[in-house]
Order: C-alpha cells, then structure tokens, then sequence
C-alpha cells in the first residue's frame, strides 16, 4: 500500500491532475492500482450533468499515470545517472466496456510488455465493480527530467 506522497516521488502528477490514490501492489513487470472517483469532482456539473460518467479518455488517464508509476519504479531499480520521466509516446486499441459513475472505485492493471532502448509497451485494463471497464495498449518514452 502506498500514500500520496510516495506516489508523487515517483510521477510528475499533481492534484488535481493526479488519478492514482493507492497502489495496491508492484512487481517486476506488473502494476496494481485503485482510484475513487469521487462525485464532488467539478467536471461531473458538464459531462453528462443528468447522468454524470467519468469520462473515458480520464479512465484512460487512470491507466496511464499507473503505468508512469510502474515505469518510474523500475527505473529506480536501474539506478539511472539522471532523472527521468515518463512521456506517452502511444495510444492503441482503447476498448470501453463499461461505464464509471461518480462514487465508483477503479481498480487498474498495467502490465509491461516489453522494453526497446528507453520506450516501454504496456497493456492496460481498468475494473470497476468487477467488470472490465477499459482495455487500453500504449507505450510511454523515459525522457530526461527538466533542470529546476
């Protein structure tokens, strides 16, 4: 289990642009994450105001933060010279299965496929109430962090 600071050591993200609450659990090669999302969220007055859903390219971002997070901790593993940070270089095949209400708690798997050079492959599926929500593939770009 992880808090939030752990979480923003290891990804650029910052609320209220940060979609990952817990990390469940980490491997070598595979991630497990959870987010509520909550109804107080602003965006849900304009998406859907009689019916608010979460919006699928933010469940995708759900997916992709916790690849980042997968990324950043096996590059710690590398001990690169330089800090890095994860870019999404691509998105493929997203597939939306099912909707996310507000109130709803997702829970994330992002799998590496591969690495070539310093661009990842990842496979992501997000669940909610058990049910597959969105299956996404993408790869993500480890690029040197800027100088502060």
């Amino acid at each position: 289990m992880s808090s939030l600071k752990q979480i923003t050591e290891l990804i650029p993200h910052r609320p209220p642009f940060l979609w990952v609450d817990e990390i469940i659990s980490c491997e070598a090669d595979c991630i497990t994450t959870e987010k509520l999302i909550d109804a107080d969220l602003e965006l849900f007055k304009g998406h859907y105001p009689e019916n608010p859903i979460m919006p699928g390219v933010l469940l995708c971002e759900i997916i992709f933060q916790s690849g980042a997070i997968l990324m950043a901790k096996i590059s710690q593993q590398g001990n690169r010279e330089h800090e890095t940070i994860p870019v999404l270089t691509r998105i493929e095949n997203a597939k939306f299965r099912s909707p996310v209400f507000p109130g709803d708690t997702v829970q994330v798997k992002v799998t590496l496929k591969e690495t070539i050079s310093s661009v990842s492959f990842l496979k992501g599926t997000l669940k909610v109430r058990g049910k597959t929500a969105v299956q996404v593939t993408f790869s993500c770009a480890l690029v040197a962090a800027p100088e502060n």
